[in-house]
């Protein structure tokens, strides 16, 4: 064959396959996707097809499979079936929560049949070693079981007392069940020996989200559990921010650098831990095919508190078709009618939040957004400074945590009576591609002592103002608008 005529042909066929796949590329990859990340998606096939094909047929599923949907759905059935037939009622002052509210809390018990629950009570705690003392004290007092779920789990020195409270809990008899993210704590230094001394102290544990395509166990490796709580004996719960991990999360890197991670934890007691324990059960049951009903303790079952906070868990994720986290998130947003003061340590909002946000503040609102002046994640932390400018133009007063901490708490406060505290940032990532949980609660004790955390971080800090971000770089928001371009990719 003529060589002119192979390179025509070579070349003819590789057009040929370049517009294939931009066409399916067209018709496919719109389909129940944002329009930025669509657009995204779509930008990097076009420039580069068959790299960004392979990209997309590797990370572009942003749900996990529809095996684990539909098993998440069953068991929606049965927590919805169990909450009727217990008859779980939200508190003789339902009528007096403001309808909007009542209407959020509609909304979150028809995406995840949780409901709210009355008669509990919910501590803070901001301090990182005290709030692993106080979890391995309430599993020092465990009887029956001890639940423990982490996004990050690992043996150092801070975390030793953890693990000491679980040896000897297993040794009086207590089951003591955990679950561990399996790329984010496989990941971490000494991951080998921290799995090997469970096993020793004799924790029942399990990987969440396998990634194990030669044992059958395959998903978008970046779809990961992200949630964080431990449950004791089915009366006490803690949630929140904070990983099992050194404050440095023992990486060479930021050790190098001085960094620390700031975190709020929330102790909770009264019949909201028995939707936090569902939210174990049921991952427990996902991941490992084990319906440990023994170990269930239904709400009612649970004693009320004198604290009388009104409490809904809010578990999302891409086991669920909708994003749980982000429509509750939006719908506080524009309920609320004095103040939204937002912290998240990973900010990267799409395009409903942003409105959300700045609709506020043309409402009159006061709003305030907590984040850290520096970045431990390059690409989030560039993409996360894009919005600085049109949220400060809008009128958000931005408040940077100082370095060497990084602000990983993930809180905010809706006027004076509603609060949300869990492991959901607000950024692509945790409403679309991590599996999460908030605690949504109602009642003034609660967000007033929020306030006074909000406070601290003010006092700790500084205010970003509109005329310090105009004096800003090219070559810095050149790179932040860069950034916030990949942020869509998912």
């Amino acid at each position: 064959m003529d060589s002119t005529l192979t390179a025509n042909l070579i070349w003819a066929a590789a057009f040929l396959a370049d517009l294939a796949i931009k066409v399916v590329a067209l018709i496919a990859i719109p389909r129940r996707r944002k329009p930025t990340a669509a657009m995204a998606w779509l930008l990097a096939i076009f420039l580069i097809p068959f790299v960004g094909i392979l990209f997309f047929l590797l990370l572009g599923s942003f749900r996990l499979p529809r095996a684990r949907r539909d098993e998440q759905a069953r068991i929606d059935d049965l927590i919805a079936a169990r909450v009727a037939d217990a008859g779980i009622d939200t508190g003789a002052d339902a009528a007096d929560w403001p309808r909007w509210f009542r209407r959020v809390v509609t909304q979150n018990t028809a995406l995840t049949a949780l409901p709210a629950v009355t008669g509990n009570d919910a501590r803070l705690i901001a301090d990182y070693d005290a709030s692993i003392a106080e979890m391995a004290s309430a599993i020092e007092s465990a009887t029956r079981f001890v639940h423990v779920e982490f996004y990050i789990v690992s043996l150092d020195a801070t975390t030793a007392p953890f693990f000491a409270a679980m040896e000897r809990a297993v040794k009086r008899g207590v089951v003591v069940r955990l679950l561990a993210d399996h790329v984010a704590s496989k990941r971490v230094a000494n991951a080998n020996a921290t799995f090997a001394e469970l096993d020793r102290i004799g924790v029942v544990w399990a990987w969440m989200l396998p990634v194990m395509p030669m044992k059958g166990k395959y998903q978008r490796p970046d779809l990961r559990n992200h949630r964080k709580l431990v449950v004791v004996d089915g009366l006490v719960a803690f949630m929140g921010s904070q990983n099992l991990i050194d404050r440095t999360y023992n990486a060479p890197k930021n050790i190098a650098r001085g960094l620390k991670w700031q975190e709020l934890v929330v102790r909770l007691s009264g019949p909201v831990v028995a939707s936090v324990n569902t939210v174990f059960l049921s991952d427990w049951l996902i991941e490992t095919t084990n319906l440990v009903d023994e170990e269930h303790v239904p709400a009612a079952a649970v004693p009320v508190t004198s604290g009388q906070l009104v409490c809904q868990v809010v578990p999302s994720g891409p086991g669920y078709e909708m994003e749980n986290n982000l429509r509750m998130f939006l719908s506080l947003i524009y309920g609320a009618t004095e103040r939204v003061i937002l912290t998240s340590p990973y900010f990267v909002p799409d395009e409903a939040m942003v409105y959300a946000i700045t609709t506020a503040c043309q409402r009159g609102l006061e709003v305030q957004l907590f984040v850290s002046e520096i970045g431990d994640q390059g690409l989030v932390y560039h993409a996360q400074r894009s919005y600085y400018g049109v949220l400060l133009e809008a009128g958000v007063r931005i408040f940077l945590y100082p370095e060497p901490y990084i602000l990983h708490s993930k809180h905010f406060s809706i006027d004076d009576d509603i609060a949300v505290i869990g492991s959901s940032n607000m950024d692509i990532r945790s409403f679309s591609l991590n599996a999460e949980v908030s605690l949504l609660v109602r009642g003034r004790s609660f967000v007033t002592a929020m306030r006074d955390v909000e406070q601290e971080y003010r006092q700790a800090g500084r205010e970003l103002t509109l005329e310090e971000w105009r004096q800003e770089p090219r070559k810095a928001t050149f790179l932040d608008g860069l950034a916030r371009l990949t942020s869509a990719l998912n």
